[in-house]
């Protein structure tokens, strides 16, 4: 399975399909998708950050996201 980051928090987003799992038997969904604005621009987004950004994104809704913290989301799990 492909990995490439988050254009909004820099999360790792697996990237399902393509010949990247043409010989894995692995059913892992993937965790993020792209997405073209009207204004123009293309972003790989995780589902986190597509959840946060608001109707008729423009690529300053993508800038403003905030940095994935990996420690902070072990905080909340472990609680």
């Amino acid at each position: 399975m492909a990995k490439e980051s988050c254009d909004g928090c820099g999360r790792t987003i697996s990237i399902s399909g393509g010949i990247a799992n043409i010989w894995s038997f692995s059913n892992q969904p993937s965790t993020g998708i792209m997405l073209e604005f009207e204004d123009g621009s293309d972003h790989l987004l995780c589902y986190p950050c597509i959840e946060q950004i608001p109707d008729n994104p423009v690529e300053a809704d993508v800038a403003a996201l905030e940095e994935y913290d990996p420690e902070a989301d072990a905080d909340t799990s472990a609680n």
